[in-house]
């Protein structure tokens, strides 16, 4: 964050000191919204949460470090002060402190949303503009109205560009995190069905998703929409922007575009990049053909950046993982390969990664290929078709053997997989974590490829975390 004094921030969130023996004190440390990762100079969010409330950390927060605590009320008692900015919101006055900051700094900010794809994208724009210059970015899917302004508020007076995720779980939230960090270029990836039963159909995602694009300059001014040119809805999107616009995919007519798409070394996409100045290969070291896209897209803003398209190729080649459980690949000793992708799923993720899956075990003849599958959340009336679906998939991609984990919806994985091609044995329907590692610990054999993947509140990654640990610590 840049240096600001007490006041002036106080001054920025319309919030009264309360407390504060120097108001001419500097923040020169993040600000922070869980106390244990308070260091010297932070500012100190109190969050109200489900379970804990964050007021009742700021002495902790303070004596660790912090300058002082953002709050929605006095955090001190007498005799015992704790410097405080007293605000009405809290969320609200981080949200007018990160559009402050932003204004200030005049860096470039990209920001990108869509139904799937969002940290991985983000992570390879990250990548690649690190090249150019010092970059900030959203850490893992801090893409909310609290996680937006954290991660904007860690760039500097050195940062040249913010990318910025944004998540929507309704009409006008994308549209208020870009007043928040306004964004000079756009990018959307997809609509899809992720959060479909909030939302109520694609038409009603496709309508929030554009609200980033509605939220740029103009192109006289410098914005930039890029868009899916692969995905109707959010080529569609195009009419609803004054900012310039810029296709990604593999359309003939979108501008960067992707050619000899191939899957090489066990799953990992290889293509040749098109763009408007030239082509290039490109070889990637993530996992799975969906990976294109996602680079297409990465490589769309990178080249509106001044990046040659030699350069692009080089960072996508080079570009890894870089947030925790996204088609997290490991090989045990013993040859077993597992894929922990149980951070968050969707349908259109859930068919992305079973192809990825059967491309891997494809390498080696005979190699069995399990998909430990759990529950999608928020598909509203569409979870049993969707679930079903899935099951379904599946038997047609020659999966060697299903696990659904969990109740309901995991039963409906089972049934559509059953149903499709009359499995028996392969495909079987457990109870929890624990049921699901013990029948893989009794069932894998060396050269198996395992992916685990659910949605995030479902925590099978615990399944993938006993797999490589071998004693099930943790696992409940």
């Amino acid at each position: 964050m840049i240096v600001l004094s007490l006041a002036e921030i106080a001054g920025l969130v319309g919030g009264q000191p309360h407390d504060i023996p120097d108001p001419d004190l500097k923040v020169t440390g993040p600000v922070v919204i869980d106390s244990r990762e308070v260091r010297p100079g932070s500012l100190f969010a109190a969050l109200p949460g489900e379970r804990v409330d964050g007021h009742d950390f700021a002495r902790g927060a303070v004596e660790a470090g912090a300058a002082a605590v953002l709050a929605a009320r006095p955090v001190g008692t007498p005799g015992a002060p704790v410097p405080a900015i007293v605000v009405p919101d809290v969320i609200a006055a981080m949200g007018a402190l990160a559009r402050a900051v932003v204004e200030r700094l005049g860096t470039t900010v990209v920001a990108l949303t869509g139904s799937a794809g969002k940290t991985s994208t983000k992570d390879l724009i990250a990548q690649l503009l690190q090249r150019r210059g010092p970059t900030v970015w959203t850490p893992g899917n801090f893409n909310n109205e609290i996680g937006l302004p954290v991660a904007a508020l860690s760039a500097d007076e050195a940062t040249q560009h913010l990318v910025l995720e944004m998540g929507a779980r309704g009409k006008g939230h994308i549209r208020y995190l870009a007043t928040l960090t306004p964004p000079r270029i756009g990018l959307v990836l997809n609509v899809g069905t992720a959060h479909i039963g909030e939302f109520g159909g694609r038409e009603q995602i496709a309508e929030a998703k554009g609200e980033l694009v509605e939220s740029l300059p103009s192109a006289v001014e410098g914005g930039v929409a890029v868009l899916n040119a692969d995905d109707p809805f959010v080529r569609a999107m195009a009419s609803r922007t004054k900012a310039r616009t810029v296709l990604f995919g593999e359309a003939e007519d979108a501008d960067v575009r992707a050619g000899n798409v191939r899957l090489a070394d066990g799953g990992r996409p290889a293509f040749t990049l098109q763009t408007p100045t030239g082509c290039s290969e490109v070889t990637m070291r993530l996992y799975g053909e969906h990976h294109v896209s996602n680079a297409l897209a990465a490589a769309a803003v990178a080249h509106e950046l001044g990046m040659s398209v030699d350069e692009i190729a080089v960072a996508l080649s080079e570009a890894g993982q870089l947030s925790r459980w996204r088609m997290e690949v490991t090989e045990r000793s013993d040859g077993v390969t597992v894929v922990n992708d149980a951070y968050n799923a969707n349908p259109e993720s859930m068919r992305a990664a079973l192809r990825a899956l059967v491309a891997m075990g494809a390498v080696t003849p005979g190699r069995r290929t399990w998909a430990v599958l759990g529950p999608m959340a928020e598909l509203g009336e569409e979870s049993l078709a969707e679930h079903d679906a899935v099951g379904r998939l599946a038997v047609r991609l020659n999966v060697s053997k299903l696990v659904a984990v969990g109740g309901q919806e995991a039963a409906w994985l089972d049934m559509g997989a059953k149903n499709e091609g009359s499995w028996g044995e392969e495909s079987v329907h457990v109870s929890d974590v624990r049921a699901a590692v013990d029948l893989l610990r009794s069932e894998l054999r060396p050269g198996d490829v395992v992916l685990v993947k659910a949605s995030r509140s479902v925590g099978l990654e615990q399944v993938a975390q006993a797999l490589l640990e071998g004693e099930g610590e943790g696992v409940h």
